[in-house]
């Protein structure tokens, strides 16, 4: 946030107190009259006592109130000696005293209209008052659009303030599906490997493994690349991963004891359907696969991804052990607020899917179109 300096303290005092004293000098002057001592500390007191108005603006305003009255009171010349009063009255009534300028206000009123009465003269009091009342509605005009524009800062702030927790909750879910998805690549193609050359020192099948780990950490050091590069600032939240890209994940994630049917969307996809929705889609897939591949046991898994005009829907199932009872990890989570936030839904059905001995688990996610009714 950035720091506003606030003007020196003084420089207002100073400059209403040369005005009051130049200009009630030379108005004094035109009558032929002269400045006693007592009209010129008067004339400083006002502006003196603005140097209360960030400390206490009330007592301020009420101060210079009766230090106005005093002059008039006095019989000193006429002049712009009322300066400091109406500065004060905004500055009080900008800073929240309101009850302290229009009280100031209505007392330095009435002392005017009892003074207006004794001498005879009623037209210079009429001034007067309409001249405090136009003084306090524009201090009151200036409140209603300091408000406002506090209440702008206060809201725009808020704003930015969530619009970064969104994208701190974006890269923190990020971060989780590609290192999670990538660490368990590597771990399942480095098992397979090391099980061929333990087995029968199938060099074809290892060096099949050992390309994978070079491509899945590649891509797992690329992707986290550009997630730190946010971090810094270095550039735009834009999504990466595509529908295009889901045939390189399921290659990746193939391997000796794991068989994946595949149904690819239909490419290009709907107009529907920008960026942002197709990295919702596949992070949908890449987390429901490591979530097999860490946790399910599974032989065989099918994917299917379909597209149309009204919504997107994923479905992944597996022939695994199905999930137990505990609670959803981060994975699961991201995928509900990911989804969530699109007006989309995550359903996970266990049992019916499994072979002999298993249940298997079924994922589906779904995700309508904007402006379509949904499910």
């Amino acid at each position: 946030m950035i720091n506003r300096r606030r003007p020196p303290l003084g420089i207002l005092p100073v400059a209403v107190a040369v005005v009051q004293l130049i200009g009630t000098h030379f108005a004094a002057r035109r009558f032929d009259e002269s400045l006693p001592w007592g009209a010129v500390l008067l004339l400083l007191a006002g502006p003196a006592l603005l140097l209360l108005r960030r400390r206490a603006p009330g007592p301020m305003v009420a101060g210079i109130g009766v230090v106005t009255v005093g002059y008039v009171v006095a019989g000193f010349p006429w002049g712009p000696f009322p300066v400091s009063f109406a500065i004060g009255l905004v500055l009080a009534v900008l800073a929240g005293a309101r009850w302290w300028a229009w009280g100031s206000a209505a007392a330095a009123g009435i002392v005017f209209l009892l003074l207006a009465l004794q001498q005879g003269e009623s037209t210079p009091v009429l001034f007067v008052l309409v001249w405090l009342i136009v003084v306090l509605l524009a201090g009151e005009l200036g409140r209603s659009a300091k408000a406002r524009r506090d209440e702008f800062r206060r809201a725009a702030n808020e704003r930015a303030r969530h619009q970064r927790d969104e994208e701190r909750l974006v890269l923190a879910r990020d971060i989780h599906d590609v290192v999670a998805h990538s660490l368990s690549m590597i771990n399942v193609q480095a098992s397979v490997a090391l099980h061929l050359a333990k087995k029968d020192g199938d060099t074809s099948g290892m060096l099949a493994a050992l390309e994978n780990i070079k491509t899945g950490s590649k891509d797992a050091l690329s992707e986290v690349r550009d997630v730190l590069a946010v971090l810094r600032q270095d550039a735009p939240r834009v999504p990466s991963q595509r529908l295009e890209q889901l045939d390189e994940l399921i290659a990746r994630v193939r391997g000796a004891n794991l068989t994946i049917s595949f149904t690819p969307p239909v490419l290009p996809p709907p107009e529907w359907i920008d960026e942002r929705v197709e990295n919702i889609l596949y992070r949908v897939v890449q987390e429901s696969l490591t979530n097999i591949v860490r946790h399910a046991k599974a032989s065989r898994v099918t994917v299917a991804v379909e597209l149309d005009d009204v919504h997107a829907a994923v479905a992944v199932t597996d022939n695994g052990i199905g999930m137990g009872t505990g609670d959803e990890g981060n994975g699961i989570g991201g995928m509900r607020e990911r989804l969530g936030a699109q007006g989309g839904k995550l359903t996970i059905t266990t049992g019916g899917a499994g072979g002999a001995g298993r249940v298997g688990t079924r994922i589906d996610a779904w995700l309508p179109a904007p402006g379509k009714p949904h499910d």
